[in-house]
């Protein structure tokens, strides 16, 4: 048991119970709990597996290759429609826990298998981003820009599109390039 883990547990404001269970089962498995990104993360021979979080509405259980577990069940869930990787298990109460126990701990170790594979993810990074219009014509205008955007690693560059894409409006997606075009040029992603 990691003590910052501890920590975490106690200082939770909900979904406590609910995380120091899903803690235990995923203890009771041949993990190792360390924290990393303010949360409890699960790893075997250092690679990460899962993750233990609360949202306001639900607490989770993410597998980190989620995508490549079986899901017999069909109980796992995308956190996002553009999610490629992570799965997850949402839970709203102790008892839903409880009930799932057999379950979750067929996909934990499923997902320890994985590690002990060295499966990877294979995110096939789309080569030809498509790009709106909006973004495109500015790319041309702004050779400065468009080197900077080149330069992005291939998730940077995909989330930008994904943000750009999203308005029905043209004016909303040029008002969101130029919001984002300092952090293009300074070579930084949408979330850095």
């Amino acid at each position: 048991m990691h003590p910052k883990v501890d920590e975490f547990m106690r200082k939770a404001k909900q979904w406590q119970e609910e995380m120091e269970k899903l803690r235990m089962i995923l203890l009771d498995c041949p993990l190792t709990e360390e924290f990393k990104w303010w949360q409890p993360v699960y790893t075997f021979q250092d690679n990460n597996v899962a993750i233990v979080s609360g949202f306001k509405d639900y607490c989770v259980l993410s597998f980190f290759k989620g995508a490549l577990l079986k899901d017999e069940h069909t109980v796992l869930c995308k956190p996002g429609a553009n999610s490629r990787a992570v799965r997850m298990f949402k839970f709203t109460s102790v008892s839903e826990i409880v009930k799932m126990e057999p379950i979750l701990k067929s996909y934990i170790y499923e997902a320890i298998e994985l590690e002990r594979a060295g499966l990877k993810i294979n995110f096939k990074e789309d080569k030809e981003l498509n790009l709106p219009e909006e973004f495109k014509t500015r790319l041309k205008e702004d050779p400065a820009l468009k080197a900077a955007f080149e330069a992005l690693t291939p998730g940077r560059q995909r989330a930008y599109n994904l943000y750009f894409s999203a308005p029905k409006q043209s004016k909303t997606r040029e008002a969101r390039i130029e919001k984002c075009t300092p952090q293009i040029l300074a070579g930084k992603g949408i979330k850095d």
